[in-house]
């Protein structure tokens, strides 16, 4: 993955206010180049101790993508507010942009 591209998906990371979620999609379409897969990719190669907010990144069904961080992601989103209904699903209200 090209660094600009790199670069511009964490920059929109790091925008997604606290009780707030997006999808794959929406990062990739603030990039110029992105997918939903390279963004999924930038976020799994984030470093240890990173501090960005990767637990607000969510698939376009606005459920949690299953991947092994799933259950401290769904954790931390309900520390901020944010509520699932029972279908695993983020309200629509709480995407962002």
């Amino acid at each position: 993955m090209k660094t600009a591209l790199k670069e511009q998906i964490l920059t929109v990371l790091a925008e997604i206010p606290a009780g707030r979620v997006t999808t794959y999609g929406r990062i990739a379409a603030m990039t110029e180049g992105g997918t939903p897969r390279l963004v999924a990719r930038a976020l799994r190669e984030l470093p240890a101790g990173h501090g960005l907010p990767w637990f607000r990144v969510i698939t376009a069904s606005r459920k949690l993508a299953d991947h092994g961080g799933a259950d401290e992601q769904r954790r931390r989103l309900i520390d901020e507010g944010v509520a699932f209904d029972e279908k695993g699903r983020v309200s629509a209200q709480r995407m962002w942009p």
